[in-house]
């Protein structure tokens, strides 16, 4: 079940902005591009007090930010390239997102089953060292050695893996991140403007003309004292193309590819394996009912938005996880497939998978203000929003300083259900339960699904609805019409696209008669129910 994206609903344009007619949108800083690197810098930089308007020519996290492994982790395998600074903020990063919004983000224990042919044990064990050590940590136990023969994950493994190691590390819902990035940034005054082309974008040294244009072909001019490029694969082409600067440093487009298949194994955890090519792949629990397996390495030579995986890839999935796994993966076996495009900063390396998973941040002041986001990784958006902000505050003349450190991301903070938070796994399985108590009449499946997804904001789903019925008719299963009024009214949903594959993975667990449901839903009630934000005057 390869997805097929469905046409957005045609629906009225209601992202005119409130100034007079013919008046530009007036804002401190114009940030191009809704992943998760743009709506984190979004975020920060609305907290800090500064008038932000944010453009996605696309749905939020519709490429890159939603075809991750989905993991928040420091990048174990990086340290043979290395590459200790990055490993140390992403394990510094890792707890700090954790703790911000625990129905999203979880603990994951992984297993790494240990193959004599590929590295030694002395080996594996020094980078665990340095792994457990890099950075503090309060929550994620640390690393261990199992007898896979007696341990509860050597059960689904051929039998000549017979030890393993064990980390930590977590796992995250990374469309519903980049959602929630938008929420506060918007919860802050910044205005999101989804399915919003920057078409051009003028400099002088007095500010930024940006001309943006709908999917529905409304224009808006913008002037913005700052711009921000956090077009993700898209920002080389943005400079050149649409911001008029020709020298520009050059991204190297790398393609990850996932397999998913029906459930593997029945344990929480996940495991990662080591490959002849030097490789690791993850295997990892997903959607209740599958294994996600992935990821893969291959230059990116076509059209940036279309990527999509090919057979070879699946074929080097399903080759690879057979190696460890009792029951074999095949090409049978695979219900659903999806491919990002990760935009590395070129390094000349030789090697896909060697490129630095680094960021960089580039800031040209020659006239207004530009900054240019090159590389990133969604377990430190957090930390390079926060020096982005840092970086630009000074040229505009503002000194508020970073201030996400500590705070919870809309719908993580659930002490309204459950008082003082302890830590964020058992806090979520505390909120569940009290959420259980709230509303007996949920199912347990779908109270669950929304507790994950929508955490203590899950009221704005449910309203004061004291039965089924009074959630509206039943879409799809488990999918009612109260979801769908939330999501296009609060969420930026403008097809069933947007809810199926994005704001949910709903669309794994449907038929194709029920994703068309869905779509049909949209065809006839969305117009009504959805209003985007209003332009901030």
């Amino acid at each position: 079940m390869d997805r097929v994206p469905h046409a957005s609903i045609d629906r009225p344009d209601t992202a005119a902005p409130t100034e007079a007619p013919g008046e530009p949108l007036r804002c401190d800083v114009l940030v191009v591009g809704g992943g998760i690197n743009g709506v984190g810098i979004a975020r920060d930089l609305a907290g800090r007090g500064l008038k932000v308007v944010l453009c996605e020519k696309d749905d939020l996290a519709s490429h890159t930010s939603s075809s991750s492994t989905k993991l928040i982790h420091g990048g174990l395998r990086y340290l043979e390239y290395y590459e200790f600074s990055l490993v140390r903020k992403a394990l510094q990063e890792r707890e700090v997102l954790l703790k911000s919004a625990p129905h999203i983000m979880w603990p994951l224990r992984f297993v790494m089953p240990h193959d004599p042919a590929m590295r030694p044990v002395w080996m594996i064990r020094a980078g665990l060292f340095l792994y457990d050590h890099l950075a503090r940590r309060e929550v994620l136990p640390g690393s261990e050695t199992v007898d896979l023969r007696r341990h509860a994950a050597g059960a689904p493994l051929k039998g000549l893996y017979t030890k393993g190691f064990v980390y930590s590390d977590g796992w995250v819902d990374d469309a519903r991140l980049v959602v929630l990035n938008a929420l506060d940034a918007q919860a802050h005054g910044a205005t999101i403007l989804t399915r919003t082309r920057c078409t051009e974008a003028r400099r002088s040294a007095q500010g930024w003309e940006a001309t943006l244009k709908t999917a529905h072909g409304a224009v808006v001019h913008v002037q913005a004292r700052a711009l921000v490029n956090a077009a993700g694969p898209w920002t080389e082409e943005f400079l050149r193309r649409d911001a008029g600067q020709k020298n520009t440093k050059s991204l190297r487009l790398v393609k990850g590819s996932h397999i998913v298949v029906k459930k593997m194994f029945d344990h929480p955890m996940a495991y990662i394996f080591q490959n002849p090519d030097k490789r690791i792949i993850f295997a990892i629990p997903y959607e209740d009912d599958y294994t996600l397996i992935g990821t893969t390495d291959v230059e990116h030579h076509g059209a940036i938005g279309t990527a999509q995986i090919d057979e070879s890839e699946i074929a080097y999935l399903c080759e690879q996880a057979s190696r460890y796994f009792r029951k074999p993966v095949t090409r049978a076996d695979v219900v659903w497939t999806y491919a990002g495009v990760r935009p590395l900063l070129d390094d000349a390396s030789g090697d896909p998978s060697a490129v630095t998973r680094d960021y960089l941040l580039e800031l040209d002041t020659a006239q207004a203000p530009l900054l240019s986001v090159w590389g990133g990784k969604i377990t430190t958006f957090r930390k390079l929003a926060e020096e982005a902000a840092d970086l630009l505050c000074p040229p505009l003349a503002h000194t508020p300083s970073g201030w996400t450190e500590g705070r919870f991301l809309p719908g993580g903070d659930l002490s309204a259900f459950i008082g003082a938070p302890q830590r964020p796994d058992t806090d979520f399985e505390r909120f569940d339960q009290a959420l259980a108590q709230r509303h007996p009449w949920l199912p347990a499946r779908v109270r669950r699904r929304l507790a994950r997804a929508y955490g203590s904001r899950v009221g704005l789903v449910l309203g004061a609805a004291a039965g089924l019925a009074d959630l509206g008719g039943e879409v799809a299963p488990g999918l009612y019409e109260a979801e769908l009024h939330y999501l296009c009214a609060h969420e930026w949903a403008t097809c069933a696209d947007d809810v199926l594959w994005r704001r949910s993975k709903l669309g794994l667990h449907y038929t194709e008669a029920q994703r068309d449901a869905v779509v049909q839903w949209f065809a006839t009630h969305a117009v009504g129910a959805a209003r985007e934000p209003a332009v901030a005057s």
